[in-house]
């Protein structure tokens, strides 16, 4: 297969969409995120670790003190491949999301999240 087709390949294939975690080994202080690119943005989180540059920054106050190695990252779970033209999956992935919040509770001393508002 030439270059050309390889690109266009790519470019056609479905990434896989959902939710992801970032959980430090030490204290299991956990963040939760989705994304409609999973692999992208776990590539983007390990070079933030490694280059501590993350934006959130009680994670990065973390991992400035433990080291990069002191976290893992992890999907926890995905989205089908819609074969609906035109759609979007921004309010799947919310509710994906507020699911997985809900389920950990990654806020205050459990997390790197901000409550979600309108809850106390």
């Amino acid at each position: 297969m030439d270059k050309k087709a390889l690109k266009r390949e790519y470019k056609e294939t479905a990434r896989p969409m959902g939710v992801y975690q970032v959980r430090n080994t030490v204290t299991g202080k956990l963040l939760i995120g989705t994304s409609v690119d999973l692999p992208s943005i776990l590539n983007r989180l390990r070079i933030q670790l490694r280059t501590r540059s993350h934006s959130n920054r009680a994670l990065q106050q973390d991992l400035n003190d433990l080291g990069p190695e002191a976290f893992e990252l992890e999907i926890l779970d995905t989205l089908p491949a819609s074969d609906r033209p035109n759609y979007d999956p921004s309010d799947d992935l919310r509710t994906l999301e507020a699911l997985w919040l809900e389920k950990l509770s990654p806020f205050g001393d459990r997390g790197y999240n901000a409550k979600p508002k309108g809850t106390d």
